[in-house]
């Protein structure tokens, strides 16, 4: 009898011992998989993270730096991990798409290394504005061009005034295109057309340039040329500098020599602080000539100088030309000329006045046809 008891009383010891190891046991499965499932949620973390940045196109280029743990090591937790990941991989986080900035270009150089020095213009070969379009792909409607590589210092505004000069228009753009893209230049081309067949007037149509290219581009820089004048070397830089500048001072109609000291025709560039110190140029000059000089005057007498390149570099070739009807020499220019200081600041930009007709977008230039009125009746003799 007391060995049956005793049997009981073991028998039920043990199964007492049984549940408390199976009771245990069931805690360390519970507690064990607790903690894995924490792990393993780490560890999708770290690969949502990398496949994200990877679909989203980024790489060890991308600015992204990817940290592996060694997550069984012993005397370390998840949460220790946890705290680690959320300090030293801030790239994980959601980037809402966003792309790169571009690189800032460098500015272009003085001197562009592209330049070919002394030129050779001929008017020989053909010309047609389907053979610009594919000598020039790089420039865009309107006659415009920008160097994709570097940061010109100056936005230019070149300005032709025109009247039935088709001919040499194709000549001039088949030159100054390639020269002005050689020269890392910002520009834009606008030829100003007086309609009509009145009294051809030059410096109004320059101002009529400068206030309609303005309306297109903030330009701060005019370069002013006739349409029969190409430079013969391309180191003879289109843009503006710190006083007006004459680019034409060595023509071969002139034996590539300067006229005389005052001479500002042909080809000359102010900046838009420099034009507008002077009042523009003038707009009572009808016919040929005087208007040039009138210019030099104003820049003179505003505390300017006019600076001239190198007469090696400055030379230029004109296409020969008969002189073009209702343009015949103003007989009133030397007067007008030496009254400069007493009328530049009545007639100029400031008084200018004119129709736009039509302003069109062809694929080498921008075409600005204007009506400027016509000259006053002159003075009868006595």
């Amino acid at each position: 009898m007391t060995r049956l008891m005793l049997g009981r009383t073991l028998e039920r010891i043990c199964k007492g011992v049984l549940l408390l190891c199976l009771l245990h046991f069931l805690i360390m499965m519970i507690l064990y998989f607790d903690v894995y499932s924490q792990r393993f949620d780490l560890f999708s973390r770290f690969n949502n993270g990398r496949n994200g940045s990877r679909n989203n196109g980024s790489g060890t280029g991308s600015g992204h730096h990817y940290y592996y743990y060694n997550l069984s090591r012993p005397n370390a937790t998840s949460a220790t991990y946890l705290a680690a990941a959320e300090q030293l991989v801030p790239s994980l986080q959601p980037e809402n798409n966003q792309t790169p900035s571009p690189k800032p270009l460098p500015p272009c150089p003085e001197n562009p290394p592209g330049l070919v020095g002394r030129l050779l213009i001929e008017f020989s070969s053909q010309m047609t504005m389907e053979r610009l379009q594919k000598e020039n792909p790089n420039v865009t409607e309107g006659g415009r061009y920008k160097p994709p590589d570097c940061r010109p210092r100056w936005k230019v505004a070149i300005i032709i005034p025109f009247r039935h000069r088709e001919n040499h228009l194709k000549y001039w753009l088949h030159y100054l295109h390639p020269i002005l893209r050689r020269q890392k230049i910002d520009y834009g081309i606008y030829i100003i057309n007086q309609l009509g067949e009145d009294t051809f007037n030059r410096a109004k149509l320059l101002n009529v340039g400068y206030t309609e290219a303005l309306k297109d581009a903030e330009y701060d820089c005019f370069i002013f040329s006739d349409v029969d004048l190409i430079p013969m070397d391309d180191r003879n830089l289109y843009h503006c500098y710190d006083q007006p500048r004459h680019f034409a001072i060595a023509m071969d109609k002139f034996g590539f020599r300067l006229p005389y000291a005052g001479y500002f025709g042909g080809v000359s560039g102010l900046s838009k602080k420099q034009f507008l110190k002077i009042n523009g140029f003038p707009n009572e000059y009808w016919g040929w000539g005087g208007e040039d000089d009138d210019i030099y005057n104003r820049i003179t007498l505003n505390g300017m100088k006019v600076s001239r390149p190198d007469v090696r570099i400055g030379r230029y070739r004109m296409i020969k030309h008969e002189r073009d009807k209702h343009n015949e020499p103003n007989p009133q220019r030397f007067n007008k000329i030496q009254n400069t200081k007493n009328t530049m600041k009545k007639d100029g930009i400031s008084s200018l006045t004119y129709k736009l007709v039509q302003v069109k977008k062809y694929p080498m230039y921008t075409n600005i046809s204007v009506e400027i009125g016509k000259p006053p009746p002159r003075p009868i003799k006595g």
